[in-house]
């Protein structure tokens, strides 16, 4: 498949949709590729019962975080980029802690816009309208988590999920393989094994965002034990 395009569905929390997306940003330095960002809640698709929606809590980590996200797409898309990328380097390469507002209101600034564009996107009932609608997206199509790719045509991946995101021609090798899979329908899983050595080099690229989370990561209603870390 030889795609231009494509969404790329994240949540600016977690540490491997942040992987992926480094992966893909060396893509389209390479090949030009458009990336249109797209969301996803980890919090709702994991959400347990009795528990609160994300939009119902006045701030909830990475859904608020994509409501600011969702009022800059509609200034342009590159804001968007933009503000993912800052995000993820906070969380996931400094160990920091983007999802406290005041920490966001600092990385907005960063950007060149106004802190109180945070005050602005959480004001606005709309932005979680942009959310739901992005998430609901993936869910439609059988998706569970992040990062989830959309290409032109229908194709939906999920994936590729990695650590160590290759650049340079590496990096549109790995992207060859993708849209080959995505060419076919009806393959749909194909998973490497992980060995005790795979484990634990998951735990040391994952310490800076271990070290910087307020919450304990869960997948489908499992806590997700990296290494004993989590």
């Amino acid at each position: 498949m030889n795609s231009t395009e494509v969404d790329f569905h994240f949540d600016p929390m977690c540490p491997f949709a942040y992987q992926t997306s480094v992966w893909m940003r060396n893509v389209r330095a390479e090949t030009g590729l458009r990336v249109n960002w797209r969301f996803f809640s980890l919090e709702e698709v994991n959400r347990f019962e009795g528990k609160k929606h994300p939009w119902e809590r006045e701030w909830s980590y990475g859904w608020s975080l994509m409501r600011i996200g969702a009022l800059l797409r509609r200034r342009d898309m590159a804001l968007l980029d933009d503000w993912y990328a800052t995000v993820g380097r906070e969380l996931h390469v400094s160990g920091g802690k983007p999802h406290d507002p005041e920490v966001a209101r600092r990385l907005l600034g960063t950007l060149g816009v106004a802190p109180e564009l945070l005050d602005e996107a959480l004001a606005d009932e709309t932005t979680h309208d942009e959310v739901r609608a992005d998430h609901q997206r993936v869910v439609d199509a059988g998706g569970f988590g992040v990062p989830t790719l959309f290409f032109p045509g229908g194709a939906c991946l999920f994936g590729p999920v990695l650590v160590d995101p290759p650049s340079g021609r590496e990096a549109v090798r790995l992207w060859d393989v993708v849209g080959g899979m995505a060419e076919f329908p009806h393959v749909y899983e194909l998973q490497r094994p992980k060995a005790p050595a795979d484990q634990a080099l998951i735990a040391e690229r994952l310490a800076p965002y271990l070290g910087g989370r307020d919450w304990v990561s869960v997948n489908r209603g499992k806590v997700i034990d990296f290494g004993g870390t989590a």
